[in-house]
């Protein structure tokens, strides 16, 4: 199972939304601490002896105003802060964060890069050769929503999330290539498909294993 960690640690300020009632568009102390993170997530994991079942952390970070070096130094620090012997994923939403300085926090930590067919972000197959290579002994990918598409748009698309809506082609095959060089290099390859990104996730996961019949 992978679990995406709760934004009370990946979100550095609250948006000016009525759900955070008087947090709204206060900064988040909270924005990657470790120490909470450990307490709060990581310790009952032990304690309930979940970790058997434990696939990576997800880390989703939502656009933001942070320069590359000063979310690069964070991430740097956090992630020196936790246990090995449990896996990490991150996810950014910001494309220019694709880059050496992001590569080497992520490569130093053992940390994958979540490749993620969202909205706003380049292609798998581009984010990989931005990334250059894999940065941790296994990968995640996360089919979304399609490409310069909005979280409410695609949403309202795919309602009911009955069949596919619209089949993404380069999607399948970035997603199926990825996966075959995982494998070959004995990496483990976790993806998780959203009804978001074609209107059904398992006729997608039926399509993925088409496209790589297809690729065969």
């Amino acid at each position: 199972m992978c679990f995406k960690v709760w934004e009370e640690i990946t979100i550095p300020w609250y948006a000016k939304h009525p759900r955070y009632g008087t947090k709204a568009g206060q900064l988040n102390p909270r924005f990657l601490d470790a120490k909470l993170f450990n307490e709060l997530v990581l310790t009952p994991y032990r304690e309930t002896q979940f970790e058997p079942h434990a696939g990576p952390f997800l880390f989703e970070f939502q656009r933001h105003g942070m320069t590359s070096g000063e979310f690069c130094s964070k991430l740097d620090g956090f992630f020196g802060q936790l246990p090995k012997d449990f896996r990490y994923a991150v996810e950014i939403r910001n494309p220019d964060l694709l880059g050496p300085d992001y590569r080497k926090v992520l490569n130093d930590h053992a940390v994958a890069h979540v490749y993620n067919h969202w909205s706003y972000m380049p292609p798998i197959g581009q984010q990989h050769r931005r990334m250059e290579d894999f940065t941790a002994p296994f990968t995640v990918v996360r089919l979304l929503t399609p490409l310069m598409m909005s979280h409410e748009i695609a949403k309202k698309r795919a309602e009911p999330y009955t069949k596919i809506i619209q089949e993404i082609p380069e999607m399948r095959r970035d997603t199926v290539e990825l996966l075959r060089k995982a494998v070959s290099e004995n990496r483990r390859a976790y993806v998780l498909v959203n009804n978001r990104s074609e209107g059904n996730a398992p006729l997608t996961v039926e399509g993925l294993i088409e496209t790589a019949g297809d690729l065969a």
